[in-house]
């Protein structure tokens, strides 16, 4: 996946972010008050590793290692799997998604591990 798509996709899910944040803050007013902060909880990692999947597609267009894909590949996985996991748990009262939630958590673990270990591996700039 090239550094533009990358962008991309991370521009479209912090759109969708800020739409989630936005439905959990105006359109979730018959779910109790833990419900609620599970959605804060999803609304949060989401736009945190979208923001991280920008830092990690601008890195790929300035030239560092491309193996840092696997950084994204684990953030996008990450979104999908523990928000997508909890705002759908929060909209049908689903409690046996939340065992799902920690494999996303797994991901964005992994995302970081690759992006330290790839991210050193990039010779500095010489300019």
């Amino acid at each position: 996946m090239s550094a533009r798509t990358l962008f991309s996709i991370s521009a479209v899910l912090a759109g969708l972010g800020v739409a989630l944040g936005a439905f959990g803050a105006h359109g979730l007013d018959d779910v109790t008050p833990r419900r609620l902060d599970t959605w804060k909880t999803a609304a949060l990692y989401h736009m945190l590793h979208v923001l991280a999947l920008l830092i990690v597609a601008l890195a790929l267009r300035a030239g560092w290692d491309a193996r840092l894909r696997w950084a994204a590949y684990s953030f996008l996985v990450g979104v999908v799997v523990f928000s997508g996991s909890l705002y759908v748990l929060v909209l049908t009262d689903t409690p046996w998604l939340g065992a799902i939630t920690p494999i996303g958590g797994t991901f964005f673990m992994i995302g970081w591990g690759f992006a330290a270990l790839f991210g050193w591996k990039t010779p500095p700039s010489s300019g």
